[in-house]
């Protein structure tokens, strides 16, 4: 969450929420869907620009998914059917003009409900915005859009984005479509759960501390925390924060680099954004990995606990990447600070974000919340140079250690889907954890790396929850990690196994 949403006019909503619904666990299987709601991203866009497709019927049979599938997994929480088919007609009407397609023309998209649509509500999860309609769109849904997506409605998302399992007072818990008693991941896990059952081929995001890579691991689909100002945020209450950046989430990496190929580029008022054009990301990421020097490390150098069921599904990958050519080696960078400097730059945002709506609405936000809230208000100058330091310190040693590796594997999350019904996991192989962010350690002692960071399926637990393999390149080197990552999808395909998601009543 960067900015408060402003106000404007409501927009028509649609069913999402999981009430009444009684949870039930699904079983995956291997498929090779054909469907329109599970073909790949790509191959979707280069038919409709063919007239192979049309817009029309691509958004109608994702409404017709949502219908069947959404309230049982409560992924996409605002929904306006009659203005994505409105859209989708114009798009194909766009087209028999002889008008040019965008690269994501007639594609549908529901945009994280943190993120500014205008005249559709965005709620942040938060009861204090249930009703507030922003008057404009934030940058990358304008680029999104101005790429031809068609606007179909909202992810879920935690309440204002704060943990990685999703779930708020305004709609309810998102549920994991490969067993729906487990939780989706977040705080973008209502864009992945979405991704994962069929309601749409392509997702935005955001990601502090996992937020794109956690519930893309949960959900076994595909996650990209880019380089910092890779994807310029605008507007922003802090436009100078590299912590928290907008990324592209996907059922394939292919997928994931068209969106970023069109959220990517250079904003002037956006002061971090990198000057490289998103039109790097467009294209086939086909590369041979010979050779390639490959870091892997099960517990970040043994600074966190991961679950024996975590790591029993990693650690065969790497036979993958040495089938492939590959050097692999057990090796981490030096991450001491790393767990000082996110807390201290995590606690300083919530507080500069959200500080005010403490003041204003004591007992309006999730105790946990909260409590990051009150950290942020503790810290001195002291700790803020102390975290400045220190992270520069973290970005010399991580610039060391991809002199000598050309890529680091680790796990993305320490734990597989827990159970929905929990705030987060309490405990990480035997250990306490006592907060709403300690289980996410694997993911945010990257973060403040300032490197790019996929998370890519990686296979399944013997009862079936989905795990992911976490791929870190060197800083700014976005297209390297893509092209390793649809290296490693090709050769293990764990990311074509679908969830069987039972349709509601009457369907």
């Amino acid at each position: 969450m960067t900015h408060t949403p402003g106000t404007g006019t409501h927009t028509r909503t649609g069913p999402g929420t999981s009430t009444g619904i009684a949870p039930g666990t699904t079983t995956g299987t291997d498929t090779s869907d054909t469907d329109l709601t599970y073909a790949d991203a790509t191959d979707l866009a280069a038919r409709i620009r063919r007239r192979e497709l049309s817009a029309r019927e691509v958004v109608r049979a994702h409404l017709e998914r949502i219908d069947r599938v959404g309230p049982q997994v409560n992924a996409i929480v605002t929904l306006d059917p009659e203005g994505a088919m409105a859209a989708a007609a114009a798009a194909d009407e766009h087209l028999a003009r002889g008008g040019p397609p965008g690269p994501l023309h007639g594609l549908p998209v529901a945009f994280k409900d943190t993120h500014l649509t205008r005249g559709m509500r965005t709620t942040c999860g938060s009861p204090l915005h249930a009703d507030t309609v922003p008057d404009e769109d934030e940058l990358l849904v304008q680029r999104i859009q101005a790429a031809g997506a068609v606007r179909i409605g909202k992810t879920n998302v935690p309440e204002f984005a704060a943990g990685s399992h999703t779930y708020n007072p305004v709609f309810g818990v998102t549920r994991n479509p490969y067993d729906l008693t487990r939780s989706a991941g977040g705080s973008s896990g209502g864009a992945a759960a979405a991704l994962a059952a069929g309601m749409q081929p392509l997702a935005d995001g955001s990601d502090m501390g996992g937020s794109l890579r956690n519930p893309a691991s949960f959900c076994n689909v595909v996650g990209l925390r880019p380089t910092p100002g890779r994807v310029p945020a605008y507007p922003a209450c802090n436009p100078w924060d590299t912590l928290t950046v907008p990324g592209p989430m996907a059922r394939t990496v292919a997928d994931a680099a068209l969106l970023l190929s069109v959220m990517a580029g250079p904003d002037p008022r956006c002061p971090v954004s990198l000057e490289e054009p998103g039109e790097v990301f467009r294209g086939a990421l086909g590369c041979d990995l010979a050779g390639l020097r490959v870091a892997w490390t099960p517990d970040l150098g043994g600074r966190v606990p991961v679950d024996a069921d975590v790591l029993a599904v990693l650690e065969p990958q790497l036979e993958v990447f040495r089938g492939l050519g590959c050097r692999v080696e057990e090796d981490c960078p030096d991450l001491d600070e790393a767990e000082d400097v996110f807390r201290i730059l995590r606690a300083h945002h919530f507080d500069l974000v959200l500080g005010a709506v403490l003041d204003a609405s004591p007992g309006a936000l999730k105790p946990s919340l909260a409590w990051n809230i009150e950290q942020g208000r503790r810290l001195t100058g002291p700790d803020l140079a102390r975290a400045t330091a220190g992270r520069a310190r973290l970005h010399l040693r991580a610039l060391d250690f991809f002199a000598r590796h050309d890529v680091l594997l680790a796990p993305v999350s320490q734990v597989v889907p827990f159970d929905a019904e929990s705030e987060y996991p309490d405990v990480v192989d035997g250990r306490p954890q006592h907060t709403y962010i300690d289980w996410m350690r694997s993911a945010y002692f990257v973060s403040v790396l300032g490197a790019p960071a996929l998370s890519v399926p990686a296979g399944f637990t013997p009862g079936g929850l989905p795990v992911g393999l976490q791929v870190v390149g060197p800083p700014r080197a976005d297209l390297s990690v893509l092209r390793i990552g649809a290296a490693y999808e090709a050769a293990a395909g764990h990311g074509r196994r679908r969830p069987d998601i039972p349709g509601r009543a009457g369907t």
